[in-house]
């Protein structure tokens, strides 16, 4: 499996995909071309830094219809080429997140450059990706008991107040949130509630305490 950047060309002519390939591997980048959406969307999602030239006219999904079937490959930017774009398909395009939008003919170090932007982009969102995805691990290692006291301590209570809203001694309060910061792998109160904020644990109201269901319902919408 090739570890290199992966730059995927969708665009219905032979000449311009062979010609985008070329410019590409100059680049020091592997293309991948597809002369559809759907032979595109057949492809396996890959692990690599990667991103899309592609074409806004297409045969049966255009490009825009790709671009919003893909929405959630947030590791892969977007750059559209057309040879007649106008404003409305250019905002419409880049309020979806396009990265660019070149109308043909364009020069190659532009694209050359657009591209080297894009797949740099792409690194951060996958660094990105990968800590939030070790720290939904590590919630998950949370114990019912040990998510309802991160819930209550990143909500501001103190651990004699954490202990009231759940009927626990301050030293069994301790003990959790210890465990808590420990799993985590929190080194401060600051950097915990961080990561509760990026997990989208709610906070909790005063004098709400985080039944099994909800800390269920929460571990669901983070797995």
């Amino acid at each position: 499996m090739t570890s290199n950047p992966i730059v995927f060309v969708v665009d219905n002519d032979e000449s311009a995909r062979e010609s985008l390939q070329s410019l590409i591997e100059q680049g020091g980048w592997e293309p991948r071309p597809f002369a559809s959406a759907k032979d595109f969307l057949a492809e396996p999602r890959v692990h690599v830094p990667s991103c899309m030239v592609l074409d806004v006219a297409l045969p049966g999904l255009s490009g825009l219809d790709l671009q919003k079937l893909v929405a959630d490959r947030t590791d892969m930017p977007i750059i559209f080429l057309t040879g007649h774009g106008d404003v409305e398909m250019t905002v419409q395009a880049m309020k979806a997140g396009a990265l660019e939008f070149l109308t043909k003919p364009f020069r190659a170090d532009v694209l050359v450059r657009a591209i080297r932007e894009a797949l740099e982009r792409s690194r951060t969102a996958m660094a990105r990706n990968a800590a939030l995805q070790s720290l939904r691990v590590s919630y998950a290692s949370l114990s019912r008991r040990e998510r309802e006291v991160m819930t209550l301590v990143v909500s501001g209570l103190l651990n004699k107040q954490v202990g009231g809203e759940l009927g626990i001694s301050e030293i069994t309060v301790k003990a959790h949130r210890g465990q808590v910061m420990r799993k985590m792998g929190a080194d401060s109160l600051a950097g915990l509630v961080r990561m509760a904020d990026r997990l989208g644990v709610p906070p909790a109201a005063a004098g709400w305490v985080p039944t099994i269901a909800m800390t269920a319902k929460i571990s669901a919408a983070l797995s």
